[in-house]
């Protein structure tokens, strides 16, 4: 029996221009219902474009795209009804409290007052804000404020939340508890489509991550596949005595059959797609007299992805050891 995988997002050639700038060049998605996808890209990539043309804020100028088979141009009331946009900005007002802000978008959305105030009184609970629920907005910290904002876009219960940048300017300790509410609302059936600039975030969330770039697609994958993508493992090792650095380097190449990066004085890099061959290097410079003071195995990164993928940048690269 065959499974049937239901999309929340399906999209296709989606293509946004502004004048003479072609901000999103052909994009197409699909995103599971009950996944985090996250979408990666420098700034004007096109990431937020594009998450406008899937909430309906902005129509393509070609392609098409459907939100749990709705399609965004000709069902646009519909699919209103089944997402939830958080913004890089907050869309709350600061002169209300945070119980009068949740309120009004309950109302906005034809609650009544009893159940937007009951909603409201739940959400605040959930994101930690109860004790403050009767304090003005301006006395709020940066990580209160987007706390709140998630809130106001989950007060309508929708399946599909877009969270753009939502973790923007927080501290660490905050963007940790925005991370396992996220994790939360999959958990309770929401499907999360994530644009961030925070590469870590990206990482510890996501199930799938688009890259874009120049308003293109250029990756799509798990973010396993996609650091595997860019190369394997590597050997990362310190050698105790520097003038041993090139003898040690030698037996590294001889025993992995592969280059050797000489990163610093007395640290060595070299590609290992088995990692099951590290015994034979320890050993080798063992018997040599080479001496260690470290030793990792180091995973691709997705920062690697990133510039590998995009001009995000390029880095220096190490002296290779001949």
């Amino acid at each position: 029996m065959n499974n049937i995988i239901t999309l929340a997002v399906e999209a296709h050639g989606l293509v946004k221009t502004f004048g003479d700038n072609r901000a999103v060049d052909g994009v197409s998605l699909s995103i599971p219902a009950g996944s985090i996808c996250g979408v990666l890209g420098p700034n004007g990539a096109g990431k937020t474009t594009t998450i406008n043309m899937l909430a309906t804020l902005l129509k393509p100028d070609a392609g098409n795209a459907k939100i749990f088979g709705y399609d965004v141009l000709r069902e646009t009331q519909i699919v209103r009804q089944l997402i939830g946009l958080t913004g890089q900005f907050a869309s709350i007002d600061e002169e209300l409290t945070a119980l009068e802000n949740l309120m009004i978008f309950g109302r906005l959305y034809g609650y009544s007052r009893s159940d937007s105030k009951r909603k409201a009184n739940e959400l605040l609970e959930e994101f930690g804000l109860g004790d403050v629920a009767s304090r003005a907005l301006s006395k709020f910290s940066g990580g209160m404020r987007r706390r709140l904002d998630l809130a106001v876009s989950l007060i309508s219960q929708p399946p599909l939340i877009f969270l753009d940048e939502p973790t923007t300017g927080l501290d660490p300790r905050t963007r940790t508890q925005m991370w396992q509410t996220i994790r939360n609302l999959v958990k309770s059936g929401s499907t999360v489509l994530l644009t961030t600039q925070y590469l870590d975030e990206a990482d510890q969330l996501a199930d799938n991550i688009v890259v874009i770039d120049k308003g293109r697609v250029v990756a799509n994958d798990t973010p396993d596949g996609l650091k595997r993508s860019v190369g394997s493992s590597s050997l990362r090792l310190t050698v105790k005595d520097a003038d041993k650095a090139a003898n040690a380097a030698h037996i590294i190449k001889r025993v992995l059959n592969t280059k050797v990066h000489l990163a610093e004085a007395s640290e060595l890099i070299a590609p290992m797609d088995n990692t099951d061959k590290l015994t034979d290097v320890l050993t080798t410079l063992k018997d040599a007299g080479i001496a260690l003071s470290a030793v990792s195995i180091l995973q691709p990164t997705l920062d690697e992805v990133f510039f590998a993928l995009t001009d995000g940048g390029s880095k220096d690269k190490d002296d290779e050891i001949k």
